[in-house]
């Protein structure tokens, strides 16, 4: 049997040695042959040259090189693609993900109702607050208004049987949100709790305005709720608009002042304004998503490979 290990690198020379040392230790515990898959995602420190290194002196690693930065889903893509294992988890370089959790993992999979063993976080100790904060709001959001619901703190660690993975591959979209995937292919899941882990070297390339995008996406991505919050507030502004012609009418037929309240009648007007500009941006969002789909381009490029 074969275990096929996904990691996507962005920047992480001083990550991707520390991870090989930690899964050597891993694998003399599991009876599996490992292959390693990492991608470089555009990298621009000597990622690249540290992946050249360590392929050649184990034929176990392979990589693939983009031509430019893709993205993390880009790469997990690629790395599901490429994988050939009889299982299949994903890992990032960091040591965020415990090696050690493996083991567990692989013990709950043997279970044949299982197909997938994920993990979750119980808490996010060392994560700036404000981040935290909208972390939460964002489950309770998607889970609320989504498709699918996603388990708040659930990470991307997760190891998987190949009927899963091959499930996750008939999805060839191209705006992917791998966490709702996972879910929304199905699938007997259970969870390990772990505490929260900082990265063991090097800095992560995730800020809170890139952490927020991706959570907008998450959320078009598994929900036309906005779109009916779009039209409901459209409903609502005609409805008060027609309330308002008729006060203005009244009020002017019985004390003759057509001219008082202009105040509060600019005051109207840039919030219906406000509020069609608001409708045309989610619409906006959904249809710059459909575009990008009907351009059929590829999801990555790969420049080098070994």
């Amino acid at each position: 049997m074969k275990l096929s290990v996904i990691v996507p690198c962005y920047n992480e020379e001083k990550t991707v040695p520390l991870f090989i040392k930690a899964m050597s230790e891993v694998e003399l515990k599991l009876p599996l042959e490992f292959e390693y898959i990492f991608i470089n995602d555009g990298s621009k420190d000597q990622t690249l040259n540290i992946l050249r290194e360590a392929h050649e002196k184990n034929a176990r690693i392979h990589y693939l090189s983009f031509s430019r930065n893709f993205g993390k889903e880009s790469a997990l893509y690629a790395g599901l693609q490429r994988a050939t294992g009889d299982y299949v988890t994903v890992m990032d370089a960091d040591l965020q993900d415990p090696p050690q959790l493996l083991i567990e993992m692989y013990r709950k999979i043997q279970d044949s109702e299982i197909d997938c063993v994920g993990t979750r976080r119980v808490n996010r100790k060392g994560e700036p607050p404000i981040r935290s904060a909208f972390a939460k709001l964002f489950y309770k959001i998607i889970n609320k208004i989504g498709q699918v619901e996603m388990v708040d703190g659930a990470r991307d660690f997760r190891l998987m049987t190949r009927q899963m993975v091959d499930a996750i591959l008939e999805l060839t979209e191209y705006n992917r949100f791998t966490k709702g995937l996972f879910v929304w292919v199905g699938f007997n899941t259970v969870y390990i709790e772990y505490e929260n882990v900082e990265r063991i070297a090097g800095e992560t390339s995730w800020n809170f305005w890139g952490l927020l995008s991706y959570s907008i996406d998450g959320i078009i991505n598994f929900s036309d709720v906005p779109l009916k919050i779009a039209t409901l507030l459209g409903g609502v502004s005609c409805l008060v608009a027609i309330i308002s012609l008729f006060f203005i009418v009244i009020r002017t037929l019985i004390c003759g002042d057509p001219v008082a309240g202009w105040p509060s009648m600019i005051s109207i007007m840039l919030l219906l304004g406000g509020i069609q500009l608001s409708c045309l941006g989610i619409i906006g969002k959904y249809i710059g998503k459909i575009f990008l789909e009907t351009k059929k381009r590829p999801v990555y490029v790969i420049k080098e490979e070994a």
